[in-house]
């Protein structure tokens, strides 16, 4: 069985390493970029299995790194900065982010984190789900991970898709932002997360559901439900 391989994209050496060998010791094969450019070069050559990228980099930031990325491929990415400010973290998620952690980290939250990203993007088993769900010209293919409008793909993150299948298969019921979190993220309330992390998840998705973004109902003080009738 192949070794997951994340890259990292850090340019604090001392750090870059702890993280590596931490990693290598889970079982997983490791790639550290040190700047953005280089970040991108290693993502497209070595296609990650999902991507750790500070923000504040030489040159080129981490933002930048990661729009540009999101236009080629859907890969997971976790951010990992300094930078506590809530309009960065926000940004972060708008540009097509999975999850957002600030320096000082436990180690161990890290990897946690990532095993979670890996587990919940990991290909469903065809036994266990149906391969496709569907609700007006919306198609989720679970097999290769990708979601249809009117017959044609439609680009969305991993995350975006899980928030998609989740409220298909709540069939019409609401879905809280806290049950989101949770469900996806594994956080709990006394981690303090903002529901906004949902929200900024739940804008890109309407866009690229196009036309059928009016399935998508927010309902006020409650959370998100799917239309599913015409």
């Amino acid at each position: 069985m192949n070794k997951p391989k994340i890259l990292l994209v850090e340019d604090e050496r001392d750090l870059a390493f702890v993280i590596s060998a931490n990693f290598r010791k889970e079982g997983f094969e490791f790639l550290i970029s040190s700047s953005a450019e280089s970040g991108l070069k290693a993502a497209r050559k070595h296609k990650p299995a999902l991507v750790i990228s500070d923000i504040s980099l030489p040159g080129m930031d981490g933002l930048e790194m990661v729009r540009i990325l999101r236009q080629e491929s859907q890969v997971p990415i976790l951010f990992l900065t300094a930078r506590k400010d809530e309009v960065n973290r926000i940004l972060g998620f708008k540009l097509g982010a999975d999850d957002y952690l600030s320096k000082p980290f436990s180690m161990q939250e890290l990897i946690c984190r990532v095993k979670a990203i890996l587990h919940r993007t990991s290909p469903v088993s065809s036994a266990a789900r149906q391969a496709s769900l569907r609700v007006g010209s919306i198609e989720v293919d679970l097999r290769r991970h990708e979601v249809r409008v009117n017959g044609k793909h439609r680009p969305v993150t991993p995350r975006e898709l899980q928030i998609l299948t989740l409220l298909i298969e709540a069939d019409g019921k609401v879905v809280s932002r806290e049950e989101l979190l949770k469900s996806l993220w594994g956080y709990d309330e006394s981690l303090e997360i903002s529901t906004r992390t949902v929200d900024q998840h739940i804008a890109r998705l309407r866009r690229s559901l196009l036309s059928e973004k009016r399935r998508i109902i927010t309902v006020k003080s409650a959370g998100y439900k799917l239309l599913t009738e015409a």
